[in-house]
């Protein structure tokens, strides 16, 4: 073990302690989104992030393009060191989260820890990557990092679909590295990721009232034929396998429905909004256009019925970029000496901020703090949990991983 590593193991076990109160801060701030108002998150995590030492730069993003996305307030976080010539790596985590939903056993804004084990919303997903990143940053600055920059870029709109946070801060030229690690879970290098189309479908009839149906157009009855018609699509998507493995096959879910005016009504509006995820061998467009011709034929001949498709989202797959082989490399040697175990690089069915890295031409990886799957943290799902375990052991394979990466 070189003197610098021993440096960076000596100073994190020393900060166990100390990470963990931050992690418990930035979850115990909530940043549901939707709604999507997430500054006061933002200027929370900023304060804790000063408070570590580090200068933060706010980028507020502005109301207008706020809205047009879907959210109410959202200000992205930038955090440069520099110590010397060399490759600039970005670290990037997201603050917002999915509201907490039902069945919790605890509170989920309370950053409860038992037996060793935190439970909060976005504790795994990815307020823990707020934390993992800050610390091996810590850790750099506690070694004596003589070369490169880490810039650590913590985000409020992956839930929106990343457009007003990385994809913005990248296209403002706020940041141009050379390399990117976005947030991720500790027992695997994530290279590639699905894709995803998210479609809103607004079927319109007529009212009347429900004595005389035959006066009116009956929206939801289009609508379940239109439905009908998707799901359909589903065995022939499954059929489809991606090559790379943990993605798995195309999948269809219809999420949202909502409509219809009182029990005694025919319906005159229904809107259903459907997620296509799209697997890194499919054309997004082809996969976007396949379903409005399936939509459009589904409603061919029904009277009285008008559709119309909206596209509310569309996220292009993750895919390997040449230069992630050295990111792969220092991350999954320094995860093997850590976790006794290889960690493969892989890829994964959801959909990430990665990806807006990667289409600006910068090789791009995830690797985090979590477990050795989603369904094991409770991502998205009631009493989300991380392990601080692995939420120290991530923090020392990032540390070292970002050292070697630094000097070249």
């Amino acid at each position: 073990m070189s003197a610098r590593e021993a440096k960076i193991r000596e100073w994190l076990e020393g900060q166990r302690d100390a990470e963990a109160r931050f992690l418990a801060g930035i979850v115990k701030v909530p940043s549901d989104n939707p709604p999507g108002d997430c500054a006061p998150a933002a200027a929370a995590a900023a304060a804790q992030l000063e408070a570590l030492g580090f200068a933060v730069e706010r980028h507020p993003v502005p109301e207008a393009l706020v809205r047009a996305n879907g959210m109410i307030s959202a200000t992205n976080l930038v955090v440069r060191r520099r110590f010397g010539p060399g490759p600039v790596v970005a670290l990037n985590a997201h603050g917002d989260v999915v509201p907490p939903g039902e069945g919790w056993s605890v509170d989920p804004y309370g950053a409860v820890v038992r037996d060793g084990v935190m439970y909060g919303r976005g504790v795994a997903v990815s307020k823990s990557d707020f934390a993992t990143y800050a610390f091996a940053l810590k850790a750099l600055e506690a070694a004596g990092q003589a070369r490169g920059t880490v810039e650590l870029h913590f985000t409020y709109d992956e839930e929106a679909g990343g457009a007003i946070g990385p994809a913005w801060l990248l296209s403002e030229k706020i940041s141009r590295p050379d390399y990117a690690i976005s947030a991720g879970f500790s027992y695997a290098i994530t290279t590639a990721h699905n894709g995803c189309l998210h479609l809103e479908v607004a079927v319109r009839g007529k009212s009347a009232h429900a004595a005389e149906p035959q006066r009116g157009a009956d929206a939801l009855e289009a609508a379940t034929r239109i439905l009908a018609a998707l799901y359909a699509l589903r065995p022939e998507l499954s059929r489809t396998v991606s090559k790379t493995p943990g993605i798995g096959t195309p999948n269809l879910t219809v999420g949202l429905i909502k409509g219809g005016i009182n029990t005694n009504v025919v319906p005159d509006l229904v809107t259903f909004r459907l997620d296509r995820r799209i697997v890194p061998e499919e054309s997004p467009a082809e996969a976007e256009a396949a379903l409005r011709r399936c939509i459009e034929a589904a409603a061919r001949g029904l009277a009285g019925i008008q559709v119309e498709v909206r596209r509310i989202l569309l996220a292009e797959p993750l895919v390997p970029r040449a230069g992630s082989e050295k990111l792969i490399a220092a991350i999954g040697r320094h995860a093997r000496a850590i976790l006794g175990e290889e960690i493969a690089a892989t890829g994964v069915p959801l959909y990430t901020d990665a990806r807006h890295y990667s289409a600006a031409g910068i090789p791009t990886v995830l690797y985090g703090a979590g477990p050795r799957t989603l369904a094991e943290s409770g991502g998205h799902r009631a009493d989300e949990r991380l392990v601080l375990d692995d939420l120290w052991k991530a923090t020392t394979i990032v540390a070292l991983a970002l050292a070697d990466l630094l000097d070249g």
